[in-house]
């Protein structure tokens, strides 16, 4: 399976896959309504790794967020900017940006797991930073 393209948009790719793509989706909307536009795309399969799409997109946007509910040390965000780096590095007009969980076990409470995991102000948060807005 390859990664698809949820949402389009030209300022900035979001990469997500599993819980943390409704977030991202979320974070988009959000986003356009404030006139941010950017592509959602879902990763689907972690292995093999669908580089193509993931460079195709950075191509277009120019910019790369990574959602990813792993720690940031060690992650799977990690992996993919790497990749994101060696495959397209002069497209970048950013550095690649990672919304990862915090490092730290993730806590059995709803609200401690919440404020642990990625959420949909820190997705739109990265993505303004990465643009400077």
């Amino acid at each position: 399976a390859r990664a698809a393209v949820r949402r389009a948009g030209a300022q900035a790719s979001v990469f997500a896959y599993g819980g943390c793509l409704p977030k991202a989706l979320q974070a988009a909307e959000e986003l356009a309504a404030q006139g941010v536009e950017v592509e959602v795309v879902d990763l689907r399969v972690l292995r093999p790794l669908d580089i193509d799409t993931v460079a195709a997109s950075v191509r277009r946007t120019h910019r790369a967020v990574v959602v990813d509910e792993g720690w940031r040390s060690g992650s799977l965000a990690a992996e993919l900017i790497a990749r994101i780096v060696e495959t397209c590095f002069y497209e970048l007009d950013a550095p690649p940006a990672r919304v990862c969980s915090e490092e730290v076990p993730i806590p059995y409470a709803k609200h401690l797991e919440e404020a642990a995991l990625p959420q949909v102000p820190k997705i739109g948060a990265a993505v303004k930073e990465l643009l400077n807005v």
